[in-house]
Protein backbone atom coordinates (compact mmCIF):
# COMPACT_ATOMS: atom_id res chain seq x y z
CA UNK A 1 0.00 0.00 0.00
CA UNK A 2 1.44 3.66 -0.42
CA UNK A 3 2.41 6.27 1.57
CA UNK A 4 -0.73 8.14 0.93
CA UNK A 5 -2.92 4.97 1.65
CA UNK A 6 -0.82 4.81 5.84
CA UNK A 7 -1.47 9.20 5.74
CA UNK A 8 -5.49 9.14 5.38
CA UNK A 9 -5.22 6.03 7.54
CA UNK A 10 -3.82 7.91 10.28
CA UNK A 11 -6.03 10.79 9.76
CA UNK A 12 -9.04 8.67 10.19
CA UNK A 13 -7.62 7.08 13.15
CA UNK A 14 -6.89 10.75 14.80
CA UNK A 15 -10.62 12.15 13.82
CA UNK A 16 -12.44 8.91 15.61
CA UNK A 17 -9.91 9.24 18.35
CA UNK A 18 -10.64 12.82 18.84
CA UNK A 19 -14.20 11.90 18.26
CA UNK A 20 -14.46 9.25 21.53
CA UNK A 21 -12.55 11.77 23.23
CA UNK A 22 -14.61 14.46 23.17
CA UNK A 23 -17.97 12.41 23.39
CA UNK A 24 -16.28 11.22 26.91
CA UNK A 25 -15.44 14.62 27.96
CA UNK A 26 -18.60 16.00 27.40
CA UNK A 27 -20.44 12.52 29.08
CA UNK A 28 -18.46 13.29 31.82
CA UNK A 29 -19.76 16.95 32.24
CA UNK A 30 -23.51 16.35 31.23
CA UNK A 31 -24.60 13.50 32.74
CA UNK A 32 -22.46 11.74 35.68
CA UNK A 33 -24.63 8.30 35.92
CA UNK A 34 -25.99 8.10 32.58
CA UNK A 35 -24.74 4.91 30.51
CA UNK A 36 -25.40 6.45 27.27
CA UNK A 37 -23.14 6.34 24.36
CA UNK A 38 -20.67 4.75 26.76
CA UNK A 39 -19.79 1.48 24.81
CA UNK A 40 -19.42 3.11 21.62
CA UNK A 41 -17.03 5.90 23.49
CA UNK A 42 -14.51 2.91 24.72
CA UNK A 43 -14.89 1.07 21.33
CA UNK A 44 -14.06 4.58 19.28
CA UNK A 45 -11.49 5.03 21.33
CA UNK A 46 -9.85 2.23 21.32
CA UNK A 47 -10.68 1.48 17.07
CA UNK A 48 -9.12 5.05 16.85
CA UNK A 49 -5.99 4.31 18.80
CA UNK A 50 -5.38 0.76 16.88
CA UNK A 51 -5.97 2.75 13.33
CA UNK A 52 -3.10 5.24 14.65
CA UNK A 53 -0.60 2.85 16.18
CA UNK A 54 -1.38 -0.04 12.58
CA UNK A 55 -1.38 3.18 10.42
CA UNK A 56 1.82 5.03 11.86
CA UNK A 57 3.99 1.71 11.84
CA UNK A 58 2.83 1.23 7.85
CA UNK A 59 3.70 4.11 7.21
CA UNK A 60 6.96 4.20 8.91
CA UNK A 61 7.94 1.18 7.43
CA UNK A 62 7.28 2.56 3.59
CA UNK A 63 9.29 6.04 4.77
CA UNK A 64 12.56 3.70 5.66
CA UNK A 65 13.38 6.02 8.35
CA UNK A 66 14.25 3.57 10.98
CA UNK A 67 13.14 4.42 14.25
CA UNK A 68 14.20 7.75 15.38
CA UNK A 69 13.32 9.77 18.32
CA UNK A 70 10.27 11.44 17.30
CA UNK A 71 8.44 8.21 16.76
CA UNK A 72 9.22 7.41 20.69
CA UNK A 73 7.48 10.71 21.33
CA UNK A 74 4.57 9.72 19.17
CA UNK A 75 4.47 6.84 20.93
CA UNK A 76 4.47 8.30 24.31
CA UNK A 77 1.73 10.65 23.51
CA UNK A 78 -0.57 7.48 21.80
CA UNK A 79 0.14 6.17 25.35
CA UNK A 80 -1.02 9.22 26.70
CA UNK A 81 -4.38 9.27 24.64
CA UNK A 82 -5.02 5.82 25.44
CA UNK A 83 -4.99 6.50 29.64
CA UNK A 84 -6.84 10.06 28.96
CA UNK A 85 -10.21 8.15 28.98
CA UNK A 86 -9.45 6.50 31.77
CA UNK A 87 -8.72 9.23 33.91
CA UNK A 88 -11.83 10.98 32.43
CA UNK A 89 -14.07 8.10 33.74
CA UNK A 90 -12.50 7.45 37.01
CA UNK A 91 -11.84 11.56 37.86
CA UNK A 92 -14.38 13.91 35.78
CA UNK A 93 -13.47 16.59 37.87
CA UNK A 94 -9.98 16.24 35.99
CA UNK A 95 -12.12 16.51 31.89
CA UNK A 96 -11.91 19.89 31.37
CA UNK A 97 -8.34 20.46 32.34
CA UNK A 98 -7.79 17.27 29.75
CA UNK A 99 -9.89 19.16 27.20
CA UNK A 100 -6.84 21.48 27.26
CA UNK A 101 -4.26 18.64 27.82
CA UNK A 102 -5.20 16.77 24.69
CA UNK A 103 -5.73 19.76 22.22
CA UNK A 104 -2.06 20.32 23.10
CA UNK A 105 -1.01 16.91 23.30
CA UNK A 106 -2.67 16.78 19.45
CA UNK A 107 -0.93 19.72 18.41
CA UNK A 108 2.23 18.08 19.60
CA UNK A 109 1.78 14.95 17.54
CA UNK A 110 0.99 17.01 14.30
CA UNK A 111 4.48 18.85 14.65
CA UNK A 112 5.99 16.13 15.28
CA UNK A 113 4.56 14.23 12.19
CA UNK A 114 4.84 17.33 9.79
CA UNK A 115 8.38 18.80 10.86
CA UNK A 116 9.95 14.96 12.00
CA UNK A 117 12.52 17.80 14.02
CA UNK A 118 14.84 15.25 16.15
Amino acid sequence: MSIQFYKVLHVLGALVLFMSLGAAFLRSALAKDSDAFKKEISMGHGIGLAILLIAGFGALAKLGAGFPVWVMVKMILWLVFGGILVVIKRNPALAKTLWYVQIVLGALAVYLAVYKPF
